[in-house]
């Protein structure tokens, strides 16, 4: 086949890679469930939130029906966050240019917890015990019903529960 006849189709490829490729972190790390555990503990403490991302012209496109998840802050998911978001800056994994784990251990997601947002991107875990956890969540979104590619991604922060608050411990997932 020739190289004008090849043309059309690597066309096509460059332009869904553009948007929307998909690279690989290797995770060299190994999950220990025991220093995820605390996360099956009943606590007392209530982390509420809110995941919504600004698309151009600066309205907020919210997580409406997309999980939020509480991640313990494992080593295991340290790893995982700085090589899927590797600028600290910016706490948002695109769906254009999007990082995963290469692998990811069957038993990391025992340990952890998932709710679905509400239609405003609202999210709510009760009973959370003490310890330090990453709170993830997605917006994805099309600016039309005619794109062809989806903009946002996977958005997180962290958070620390005590075990002595007082208040509900409130969380705003945007990427920054």
């Amino acid at each position: 086949m020739s190289f004008a006849r090849m043309l059309p189709g690597l066309a096509l490829i460059s332009a869904l890679c553009v948007g929307g490729c998909v690279s690989e972190a290797k995770i060299e790390s190994k999950f220990d469930p025991k220093l995820a555990e605390f996360i099956k503990t009943e606590g007392t403490a209530i982390v509420e939130g809110h995941a919504f991302l600004k698309n151009w012209n600066g309205r907020a496109m919210h997580g409406v029906g997309e999980f939020a998840w509480l991640i313990p802050a494992t080593p295991y998911a340290e790893e995982r966050f700085k090589k899927i978001y590797p600028n600290p800056n910016v706490k948002l994994n695109p769906v254009a240019a999007q990082i995963r784990a290469d692998t990811t251990d069957p038993l990391y997601t025992e340990y952890t917890r998932r709710t679905k947002a509400e239609s405003d991107g609202s999210f709510r875990f009760e009973k959370v015990a003490p310890g330090s956890y990453f709170v993830v969540s997605s917006v994805v979104y099309k600016e039309s019903r005619d794109d062809i590619f989806s903009q946002g991604g996977s958005i997180y922060e962290r958070v620390t529960v005590t075990g002595k608050e007082t208040k509900i411990i409130r969380v705003v997932l945007n990427g920054q």
